[in-house]
């Protein structure tokens, strides 16, 4: 019996352009193409494929259940995810045993905060199962800043925006560049965490990096919410020649 392969594609930061030759062939060639979406949205990394799929497409969307509107503390949030990722873990192993190939869009790099590790967990052992992976978001938010992030030893933490804001200000305090993830209206919080740490004056702000939206902002300018596609960057000033 022939299997097809689950193929979880890494896009990029937000540009076609910046997509591997790997995925950029995979996309091009594929039948069967999934990608997550928000109910009622057409999905941003269905839209960075504009043009580029096949006539005899087969999509499948994935509408996740739930997003913000209930607090991810909330054991309805786990259960509900949970429940979706199985049902989307079957309908994929259903394609991939009749012999076909799927490729799953992935924002970013499929690795690096991504739904599809999600998938990837329930799906490994089952079917095959291959990544390529991405230009991720914060690769293209401190380009798009002008700016290296990192210079010499410096210790370069990446943290969430959900976590509590005590473990926030101790780990902007206590690192060299700093990269913020899953901002949205916890910007508030995190530029309290960031006064509280001292280094508000080198904080920016990145929305949309590598996108037609691109922009780049002092944290000092900005509002109380910021959009899904926004990362804060603190730039490292380590040893340099």
């Amino acid at each position: 019996m022939i299997i097809g392969t689950i193929h979880g594609v890494g896009l990029g930061p937000g540009a076609a352009d910046l997509m591997s030759v790997r995925a950029d062939r995979l996309v091009r060639g594929a039948r069967h193409v999934a990608y997550f979406r928000k109910a009622g949205r057409p999905g941003r990394a269905r839209r960075l494929v504009d043009g580029m799929l096949r006539a005899d497409l087969v999509e499948y969307a994935m509408e996740y259940p739930v997003t913000t509107e209930i607090a991810v503390t909330d054991p309805a949030y786990n259960d509900q995810l949970a429940a979706f990722y199985a049902e989307c873990t079957r309908h994929l192993t259903a394609v991939a045993q009749t012999g076909e190939d799927v490729v799953v869009l992935c924002e970013g790099d499929p690795f690096f905060y991504g739904s599809f590790m999600h998938l990837h967990a329930r799906l490994a052992g089952r079917v095959p199962v291959q990544v390529v992976p991405g230009i991720t978001g914060m690769s293209g938010a401190w380009t798009a800043s002008g700016r290296p992030i990192t210079w010499g030893d410096d210790v370069l933490t990446i943290a969430a925006a959900t976590l509590p804001e005590e473990e926030l200000t101790r780990r902007i305090r206590d690192t060299d560049a700093l990269v913020v993830m899953k901002i949205g209206r916890h910007l508030p919080k995190l530029r309290r965490a960031i006064a509280a740490a001292g280094r508000m004056e080198a904080a920016w702000l990145v929305e949309y990096a590598a996108m037609p939206e691109q922009r780049v902002v002092p944290l000092t300018q900005t509002g109380d919410v910021a959009p899904y596609f926004a990362i804060v960057l603190i730039h490292g000033q380590g040893r340099r020649p």
